[in-house]
C-alpha cells in the first residue's frame, strides 16, 4: 500500500502568546487521491490544521509545536514551506495576501517559473489554468482592478498551476458566486477523479462539497471529532453538533425524514419515493421583481441611502456602475447579490464615500459603517484588546482574545473583529454597509451576525449586505437587489427573488420548488405534504 500524501502524526500546536493549543494530540491519514473535507466551528482547528500541512506552522506563525506532518514523505520539522510547495498547492482565507504580482498573467506563471519550467510549458500551465477556472479574460488585468471573487479565482488558479499532488484549501468558494462557486467545486472534483489529486478542503457551506467527497473530518476544539463518510458525517451531526447540518439536513431533520440527503439531487428522489412531488405542488409567487423605478423627489429626501443617475468609469474605460437609480430607507435591511465583478463592492464604497461617481450622485442622511472584503485591512495593533473596546469586542464574542495577536485569529474570528472596529464609534450609524460579511464564520456566528444587524435595522439604520450567500441572505434581509453589468436587474422581497431561481436561491428553495427559503419553513412544507401525500 502506498504511503499516505498528507499525515498527521500527534500533533499539537499552541500560536504564540495564545493560552490553549489549537490543535491537540491531531492523527490523520490522508489517502493518494482522497477528497477530504474539513468541517467544524470557526477557531476549531481547521485553519491551523492547513497551515500545518504546507508548513507554514509553526516555520511562519513560531509557537510551541509538537509531533510530526509529512507530505508526500516530507517531514516539515526537515522541510519548509517553499519545499512544501512543490507537493502542495495552497489557497488560503485571505487572497488578498497571496496575490503579489501586478497582472494575472504574471502571477499564474510565478510558481511555474519558481520550479525552473521553460517557457512553452509556462505558457500552457497559465492558459489551462486560466481556462478551467473561466479567468483567461483576465489575463493582462492588474491584479488591483480585480474584486474579491476574481482575486480567489486568481490564487487558486497559482496553487492549482504546476498540478500539485495535494490541494489544500481553506473557504475556497467565500467569496466567489453562486456560479463560480459550484463550477470550482466540479473543477475539484474533475482533477480528483481525472488526475488523482488529493484534495483538502476546509469549509463551511458544506452543502457545496459534500457530494464531491469522500469523507468529512470535523475539527472541534483542535481535536478530530468525527472522521465519517458524509452520510455518515450527517446522521452523526443531527445529534452531536447540529449547527454543523446542511440546509437541506436539517430541513429533513426537522420533517422528520431519515436518512439525511448529502444534496438537493438526492433530496428530491427521496422526496419523490416519499410521493411528494413539489414541483407539482406549486411554487411561491414569483411577485414583482423588476428593476427598481426612480424614486420621487420626497423619498429621497427621506432615505438613508440614495443613488441618482449613478456612473463609474474606470481610466481606461471599462464600466464598473451603469446610471444605478436605488433608494433604501432608515431600517431597511438589503441583501445586494450578483455575479463576481456585477458591482457590489464599487456600490458600497461609493455609499461610504470611498469612490465617488464619474456621473450621477450619492447621498446618505449620516455616517456609513463599511466592513470591506478583507478584515486584514482594519487590524493595526499588536494585540486584539487595542483593537477596539471592550464593549465593542464583547458585541461580538472576542473578549476572552484581546492578548492574541490580531493575526494569529481564525478567518471568522478576525472578520467579527473587524466589525467591531467599524461598529465601534460614539456617532450611531445611519447606514451599515458589509461587504462578504460572512467569510470564514460558521452558521451560530452567521445567526449572531443576522440577529445583531437585525437590531440595528430595528433601531433605524439601513443596513446594506453584499452576499455571494442565499442562505444568510435569506435571514437578515427583507429586500434584495440582484446586480449584472453594473446594474441592478432585479429588486424585490427577499421570499420572490431567493425563491424562483436556481443559482440566486437557497438550497431550501431548490428542493422545495420555492415554497420555502430555510430549513424550518422546509421542513413544515414538507410535514403538510406528508399529509396530502397518497
Amino acid at each position: 500500500m502506498s504511503a499516505p500524501v498528507l499525515e498527521l502524526e500527534r500533533v499539537t500546536y499552541t500560536y504564540a502568546g495564545a493560552e490553549v493549543p489549537s490543535l491537540r494530540d491531531v492523527s490523520l491519514s490522508v489517502a493518494e487521491g482522497e477528497f477530504v473535507v474539513l468541517a467544524g466551528r470557526s477557531a476549531g482547528g481547521k485553519s491551523t490544521m492547513l497551515r500545518a500541512a504546507s508548513g507554514l506552522v509553526p516555520h511562519f506563525h513560531g509557537g510551541t509545536f509538537a509531533g510530526h506532518v509529512r507530505v508526500g514523505g516530507l517531514d516539515t520539522r526537515q522541510h519548509g514551506p517553499a519545499e512544501v510547495a512543490r507537493i502542495a498547492g495552497s489557497l488560503f482565507q485571505d487572497p488578498e495576501s497571496q496575490v503579489v504580482l501586478t497582472t494575472v498573467r504574471a502571477e499564474l506563471a510565478f510558481p511555474l517559473e519558481n520550479r525552473g519550467h521553460g517557457p512553452a510549458a509556462v505558457a500552457r500551465g497559465v492558459e489551462e489554468a486560466a481556462l478551467a477556472l473561466g479567468i483567461a479574460p483576465l489575463l493582462d488585468r492588474a491584479t488591483t482592478e480585480l474584486s474579491g471573487g476574481e482575486l480567489q479565482r486568481v490564487a487558486l488558479g497559482a496553487a492549482l498551476a504546476g498540478r500539485p499532488r495535494l490541494v489544500l484549501l481553506d473557504e475556497p468558494t467565500s467569496q466567489l458566486d453562486p456560479v463560480a462557486g459550484d463550477e470550482l467545486i466540479w473543477l475539484l472534483r474533475r482533477l480528483n477523479e481525472e488526475w488523482g489529486t488529493t484534495i483538502v478542503l476546509a469549509e463551511h457551506r458544506l452543502e457545496r462539497c459534500l457530494p464531491a467527497a469522500d469523507r468529512v473530518v470535523v475539527l472541534a476544539d483542535g481535536a478530530i471529532a468525527c472522521d465519517a463518510p458524509p452520510p455518515e458525517f450527517l446522521a452523526w451531526a443531527a445529534g452531536a453538533s447540529p449547527e454543523l447540518q446542511t440546509p437541506v439536513a436539517r430541513m429533513f431533520h426537522g420533517a422528520g425524514i431519515a436518512p439525511p440527503p448529502t444534496g438537493v439531487k438526492e433530496a428530491r428522489r427521496a422526496l419523490r419515493a416519499r410521493g411528494i412531488d413539489l414541483d407539482a405542488a406549486g411554487a411561491l409567487e414569483a411577485g414583482d421583481t423588476t428593476a427598481p423605478r426612480r424614486a420621487k423627489r420626497g423619498e429621497r429626501r427621506a432615505a438613508a441611502l440614495a443613488f441618482d443617475g449613478v456612473w463609474h468609469e474606470r481610466r481606461g474605460g471599462a464600466t464598473v456602475l451603469r446610471g444605478v437609480d436605488l433608494v433604501i430607507a432608515p431600517g431597511e435591511r438589503v441583501a445586494l447579490m450578483g455575479r463576481n465583478g456585477a458591482g457590489k463592492s464599487t456600490m458600497l464604497r461609493h455609499a461610504a464615500g470611498l469612490m465617488a461617481p464619474t456621473r450621477g450622485r450619492v447621498t446618505t442622511s449620516g455616517r456609513v459603517a463599511l466592513l470591506l472584503q478583507d478584515p486584514n485591512d482594519y487590524l493595526l495593533h499588536e494585540h486584539v484588546g487595542d483593537e477596539a473596546s471592550a464593549t465593542a469586542l464583547a458585541a461580538v464574542g472576542l473578549e476572552h482574545l484581546v492578548d492574541r495577536h490580531p493575526h494569529d485569529l481564525s478567518g471568522g474570528q478576525r472578520q467579527r473583529l473587524a466589525l467591531a472596529i467599524v461598529l465601534d464609534s460614539p456617532e450611531p450609524a445611519a447606514v451599515i454597509g458589509l461587504d462578504e460579511p460572512t467569510r470564514g464564520m460558521d452558521r451560530a456566528a452567521k445567526g449572531t451576525l443576522a440577529d445583531r444587524l437585525n437590531a440595528f435595522a430595528a433601531g433605524g439604520a439601513a443596513v446594506v449586505v453584499a452576499t455571494h450567500d442565499p442562505e444568510f441572505a435569506a435571514e437578515v434581509a427583507d429586500r434584495v437587489i440582484l446586480l449584472a453589468d453594473g446594474r441592478p436587474i432585479a429588486d424585490g422581497p427577499a421570499t420572490s427573488v431567493l425563491a424562483g431561481g436556481w443559482y440566486f436561491a437557497t438550497e431550501t428553495a431548490r428542493v422545495t420548488g420555492g415554497r420555502a427559503l430555510l430549513p424550518d419553513a422546509g421542513a413544515a412544507v414538507l410535514r403538510a405534504q406528508e399529509v396530502v401525500a397518497p
